[in-house]
């Protein structure tokens, strides 16, 4: 194992020590565990973003409700960088890694030596080569991107959402509060069908109706028209939609075109349980990763924001040689309309589900079962009862671990 020694001096200007690449919630719990953990070495935090590492769930959510929030996001004020001896540089991205040399190439033109990397940079979002161009289509990554939306959505406006994800969902029912008429465009058949089935999937799609969401399913997006700014779109369902703004929510893909010639993935960082890659002293985690998942027995891409965060722990304990304990099991979390949404585990293994509850009040858990055992869990608007899903599922884990 290629081990990190605690003799550093964390203000050495001449040690590698660790540099992260990326300020997301992956690169700031690396450098908070490295603390913890009694390294005393470098730590440089490299963030292409004006701001220092921040929240991004609440995106879709408070810093597009109009209020101000201000710093409020940020995990860390200032004063925990300078006292913790974290270097955070903004504003400047990676542009190119030179594993053999233990180097990498910022946007500032600077080259930058490690010990210890950990590519943390994320996703960026996918486009629609139709919709490139226009004034009022954008995508929401970031508070610049979120601060854009907040701006749009004024009462009476007409948002179209193309893509019934997570962030599109999301979206959709702060707008409506906002008093915005939304659509979804989705070209699958339900919401998240290719995750949680069709059923499910038609059960978000009938709570995004019941609240006033138009939502057209099976439907994509033909034509465009409009001059410098998108005024209508004709749907493959035969229907013309005026919009006053379009939000792509099409999925994301990683953020590592300055990966190339450096013999990594570019389409995802193939990493173990652990984070650790193919070349010495090189981690990878979050949307920036394609990690090993030892229940489905393949690299899985990128992740949701509570494994980002448990990636960038296990990373750091890695680099120091420790036992970064058994992997944590899939896992996210939405809130839509005032109901809490979580889930749990790999529904995409099962043969059969089972419910308790009433879907009609929001209510209700639904375990899906691979031979009888279950394989994953979805509650709805029963967060009490997640220590209880979650302690079944990992017995299974285990029993099959055997």
């Amino acid at each position: 194992m290629d081990s990190l020694h605690l003799s550093g001096v964390a203000s050495n200007p001449m040690s590698g020590g660790v540099v992260i690449v990326g300020g997301g919630l992956s690169a700031q719990r690396c450098a908070e565990t490295l603390r913890r953990s009694d390294y005393t070495g470098r730590i440089r935090i490299i963030c292409g973003e004006s701001h220092r590492p921040y929240d991004r769930p609440p995106l879709s959510k408070e810093a597009i409700s109009g209020r101000e929030i201000g710093d409020s996001l940020s995990y860390r004020p200032w004063e925990w960088y300078e006292s913790q001896a974290v270097e955070l540089t903004l504003d400047t991205r990676a542009r190119e890694l030179h594993p053999r040399k233990r180097q990498v190439g910022l946007s500032n033109g600077a080259d930058i030596s490690y010990d210890q990397l950990l590519i943390a940079t994320g996703s960026q979002p996918r486009t629609l080569p139709m919709l490139e161009g226009y004034a009022n289509v954008s995508a929401l990554r970031t508070i610049d991107d979120s601060h854009e939306l907040r701006d749009a959505l004024r009462p009476g406006a007409r948002l179209a959402i193309v893509g019934a994800g997570f962030i599109g969902q999301e979206v959709a029912v702060s707008a409506l509060k906002a008093g915005v008429h939304v659509t979804i465009i989705e070209a699958e058949s339900a919401p998240l069908v290719r995750v949680l089935g069709t059923d499910l999937g038609d059960w978000f799609a009938a709570m995004h109706r019941s609240e006033g969401v138009d939502v057209r399913l099976n439907t994509r997006v033909s034509a465009v028209a409009g001059d410098g700014s998108v005024r209508s779109v004709a749907l493959t369902d035969g229907t013309l939609l005026e919009c006053d703004h379009v939000l792509l929510g099409v999925g994301v893909r990683p953020d590592l075109d300055w990966l190339k010639g450096s013999g990594l993935d570019t389409d995802g960082v193939q990493v173990d349980v652990d984070g650790r890659t193919s070349a010495p002293g090189i981690f990878a985690v979050g949307d920036a990763a394609s990690t090993f998942d030892p229940i489905l027995e393949r690299h899985v891409v990128g992740n949701h924001w509570e494994a980002a965060g448990r990636q960038g722990a296990r990373a750091a304990k890695s680099m120091l040689g420790l036992s970064p304990g058994a992997p944590a099991m899939t896992s996210f979390w939405t809130d839509l309309y005032d109901t809490r949404i979580q889930y749990l585990g790999h529904a995409s293994l099962a043969d059969e589900t089972s419910l308790d509850g009433d879907p009609h009040s929001r209510d209700f858990t639904v375990t899906f079962l691979r031979k009888g055992q279950p394989v994953g869990g979805l509650l709805v608007g029963r967060p009490h009862q997640l220590p209880a899903i979650r302690s079944l599922l990992t017995s299974t884990i285990e029993r099959s671990a055997v």
